[in-house]
């Protein structure tokens, strides 16, 4: 609450003294000529005429002359610095006096002074001459301003007013200016540079260019020695004036971002490239630059900084994606070789050659032992080096993945094998195990020199050349096997090309498997992948009934269309008998006796299996669960089904177990979180005579209950209360927060029926409740629909839209702190009169932010969607709105979306 000086109940405060106050100014003006910006210079100014307020408020004039705008505000609460930064007073308001009548200040500097709880407010205006600059607002939250404080005030004003002037006339120098205004416009150019390649020779191009320079030097610091020189443009070769490296070095250690030294044929510049500096440019002039320039090229510095630093980062991302790509390449190559001495030689000549480390092994188990199955630039007994690794690998690190030894002579770790250690001369070492299908088979192990340990990115890559690895000597075993079984059995050559066909197809299920959710599409694509690659007529999958009383058909592929209906009726009938040898997951073969003795659908097969038809049951199963049944039916006697052809759909079946689990197990997640979704968003809309209501909802996430929440009460006396919120996050912690918001919100809206009033008091339990660094934004309305008044206010939620029958939309002017930030938050209502025809909308930032690629979909394309759409009935118009942001985003929505629309009708009940 503002207390005018003489208003009874103010409490005289005693200002600084005008030494303190005039030492604070002084102190603001030296800040102010080391200032680089008028952000910065405005800034000093406040924080020097904070020694005579609690808080102070600098606004200055922006280029229309119409409005000042908040350049610098100097508080303790960060919430209020934060909430008026940027802010603007419209010019007409601003008094040509100093002010301290609370009735004469702006509105924006009045609400700035109850959010802060203000006792006194001093406005001074700031002028050039008889043109208004800017003002200067002091706040106390104790007593009134004395005649020093007032000193204080004018003497603020005044320097904002030759701060002003004085950047201005900056910005307007002419020769000096232009190469400044180069030099920053080329500075955010090179900001974003990014052609690592060219980097520094660009950015000693882009200097003399806008410098004027005739030559340019770029030095990068180095840690032991002095400083290398990367890129030189305009250099002579008998250049005089050019410094050495050592004199670079010194200068790099200057306080001065800038150093000039003159001579008779020029001067040379050296600007320091950020801080701490990597590095120096140095410019060559024909006469010394002056202090504008001087300035503009320390600002330039630091883009330049930013640009080197970027192209070094994007060279080593390039060297290391190459590194990468060519390594896989080479184990790519390897394993499709399917030789394993081959995969293991080349993988370790690579290993070396990429990851710049002399000495690599891989080790395989054998008969329970780890032997040496490829090395390099190893001797003695390193193979017991090995064991100890991968012993290490599967207790203590485990977690890790990766066995990191940076002095293997002196680690305890390896204490018993220190006698190997030294007999092999190893230093350190690193070592990945090799792992399939859960078990381990070997060890890959890099042995630097000490103290020459993998960067993270280099151990990432080892991690997954590991990997890579383990597919590779599973496939290569494999090959070999089958090349042995070639060698016994004439059809070993028919056998191989099943084998690699299998193992492609395999890959491929697993693959496709991997990326499906849905336990229907699943089941599909296993169905149909089975009769694909057996050629089988017909895949069958069964699943349990709800009350596993029987087995009910999921999935049907069949190979021909013509057949399918008369299979699919055969195959549709229930099938209450299961083969007892699929309890012990094995398969089982059908024939005409098993099937009749079955019934159900298997019972329909018999006049099939007795003219040479072939079917068997296979089981889909975990460890502990058989999850479903795949029948396989071949109706061609040429081609039955074969011990292989089960064999194959046994391993289909193992691949396939997985997928299922999950897809059923995401499947029962989903309708989980939908359930807890509609539980706690209301279960209709209100019915309230004169109101029309509509609502529209979507959740992004695909496993958790979404964040977005909106609920109604009726408060009686015709009146509507509407709150519409949305929580951070997804999932059990959100669903807990929108329970306990809007628990708060039907146990406070009914004795706090105003909006401001209501958002007060839920910030205060939000704040106690919530987790740090979580927040709810809020919108809450109440609509009177006999009387037609509206009134609604905003916790750091987007303003609701107003869609009056001509279809001039506009938006509510609400804004507040969001709930659970920071206690003691006021907030303000704003009224609005609904006329009969008048829509109100609100929305989540979900609605506005939906991105089709870089581009929004905006409040201005909303708003002209609702005048298009005004006439809808309110439940159309907000569904049509979610489908409309939808359809923006290409049916990709990344946030969650709520809509409700509420419009007043003439005497109806909706």
């Amino acid at each position: 609450m503002i207390v005018e000086p003489g208003q009874t109940g103010a409490v005289r405060r005693r200002g600084p003294a005008p030494e303190q106050a005039l030492a604070a100014l002084g102190e603001a003006a030296a800040r102010v000529a080391d200032a680089s910006t008028l952000d910065e210079a405005l800034a000093a100014v406040a924080s020097g005429a904070a020694a005579g307020a609690d808080a102070v408020v600098v606004y200055v004039l922006d280029e229309t002359a119409r409005e000042a705008e908040a350049r610098a505000v100097f508080s303790a609460s960060r919430a209020l610095v934060a909430e008026t930064e940027g802010t603007r007073v419209p010019v007409d308001e601003i008094e040509p006096e100093e002010v301290e009548d609370p009735d004469r200040l702006p509105a924006a500097v009045r609400r700035v002074a109850r959010r802060a709880g203000a006792m006194s407010v001093l406005q001074v205006p700031a002028r050039l001459g008889t043109e208004l600059a800017g003002s200067v607002v002091l706040l106390r939250t104790t007593g009134s301003f004395d005649p020093s404080a007032r000193v204080l005030a004018r003497l603020a004003a005044a320097q904002v007013a030759l701060v002003v002037a004085a950047f201005e006339q900056r910005d307007g120098a002419d020769a000096d200016a232009v190469t400044a205004s180069g030099l920053a416009l080329a500075g955010e150019a090179l900001a974003v540079a990014n052609d690592e390649s060219r980097t520094a020779e660009v950015v000693a191009q882009i200097a003399v260019a806008s410098t004027g320079a005739r030559a340019c030097l770029i030095w990068r610091a180095t840690e032991d020695e002095e400083p290398v020189l990367v890129a030189a443009i305009g250099v002579r070769p008998d250049e005089p004036l050019v410094d050495d490296a050592a004199s670079v070095a010194q200068a790099l250690h200057e306080r001065e971002r800038v150093t000039i030294e003159d001579g008779d044929e020029g001067a040379v510049a050296t600007v320091q490239l950020g801080r701490p500096p990597l590095g120096a440019l140095q410019l060559v002039y024909d006469t010394a630059p002056g202090p504008a320039e001087r300035m503009a090229l320390a600002s330039f510095s630091l883009h330049a900084a930013e640009a080197l630093r970027a192209g070094e980062r994007a060279g080593e991302r390039t060297a290391e994606l190459e590194r990468t790509r060519a390594l896989l390449a080479v184990v790519g190559q390897a394993i499709a070789q399917l030789s394993l001495a081959h995969t293991l030689e080349t993988a370790v000549e690579q290993v070396s050659e990429r990851l710049r480390v002399r000495r690599v092994a891989l080790y395989l188990r054998e008969g329970g032992r780890l032997e040496t199955a490829a090395a390099r630039r190893l001797a003695g007994p390193h193979a017991e080096v090995g064991e100890q690794l991968l012993e290490l690998a599967l207790g203590p690190f485990r977690a890790r993945g990766t066995v990191v030894i940076e002095n293997a002579a002196n680690d305890p770790r390896l204490r018993r094998v220190r006698g190997a250690i030294e007999a092999a001369s190893i230093e350190a070492a690193q070592a990945v195990p090799l792992l399939a299908h859960g078990d381990v088979i070997g060890l890959l192990a890099v042995y630097p020199r000490r103290g020459r340990s993998l960067n993270e990115s280099d151990s990432e890559l080892l991690a997954a050349l590991a990997g890579q690895l383990a597919v590779a000597v599973e496939n290569a075993r494999l090959h070999e096997q089958l090349t042995r079984e070639k060698a016994e059995a004439e059809r070993a050559g028919a056998a191989q090309q099943a084998a690699a066909r299998r193992l492609s197809a395999l890959y491929e299920i697993s693959r496709s498997f991997a990326e499906q959710l849905s336990l229907q599409d699943t089941l599909d694509a296993l169905a149909r992948t089975v009769v694909d690659l057996l050629d089988v007529d017909a895949a069958v999958i069964r699943m349990p009934s709800e009350r596993g009383e029987s087995l009910v058909l999921q999935a049907l592929h069949v190979a021909d269309a013509r057949v399918r209906p008369a299979l699919e009726a055969i195959f549709r009938r229930p099938q209450l008998a299961v083969p007892t040898a699929l309890d012990d997951d094995e398969p089982f073969r059908l024939d005409a006796a098993a099937a009749g003795e079955l019934g159900g659908s298997h019972e329909l097969l018999v006049p099939f299996l007795e003219k040479g038809s072939t079917a068997a049951v296979l089981p889909i199963s975990t460890q502990t669960e058989l999850l479903a049944t795949l029948t396989l039916l071949s109706l061609d006697p040429a081609r039955p089904i074969s011990d292989e052809t089960i064999e194959t759909g046994l391993s289909i079946g193992r691949q396939a177990a997985l997928a299922v689990d999950n897809a059923r197990l995401y499947q029962q997640q989903k309708q989980f979180a939908d359930t807890m979704q509609r539980s706690l968003l209301p279960r209709r809309r209100p019915a309230v005579e004169g109101l029309e209501v509509g609502e529209a909802y979507e959740s992004s996430a695909r496993l958790d209950v979404g964040g977005d929440l909106y609920d109604y009460l009726e408060l009686g006396d015709s009146r509507l209360a509407v709150v519409l919120g949305d929580v951070t996050g997804h999932g059990i912690d959100a669903a807990a927060d929108m329970a306990m918001t809007k628990f708060v919100f039907r146990s406070l809206i009914r004795e706090h029926g105003e909006p401001a009033d209501f958002l007060r008091h839920a910030n205060e339990v939000v704040c106690g409740e919530v987790a740090s660094g979580k927040f709810v934004t809020m919108l809450c309305l109440t609509i009177d629909a006999a009387s037609g008044q509206l009134a609604c206010a905003g916790a750091g939620h987007p303003p609701p839209r107003l869609v009056p029958p001509n279809g001039a939309v506009r938006p509510l002017p609400v804004s507040g702190l969001a709930l659970g930030i920071e206690p003691d938050q006021q907030y303000e209502s704003v009224g609005a009169q609904l006329e009969p025809g008048t829509t109100v909308v609100l929305y989540t930032d979900g609605v506005v932010e939906a991105r089709r690629r870089e581009e929004l979909f905006g409040e201005e394309r909303l708003d002209a969607f609702l005048a298009a759409h005004r006439d809808l009935p309110a439940q159309r118009l907000a569904a049509k709105v979610l489908t409309e942001c939808r359809r923006f985003a290409e049916g990709e929505l990344t946030d969650d979306c709520a809509v409700i629309v509420i419009r007043r009708v003439a005497g109806e009940r909706r």
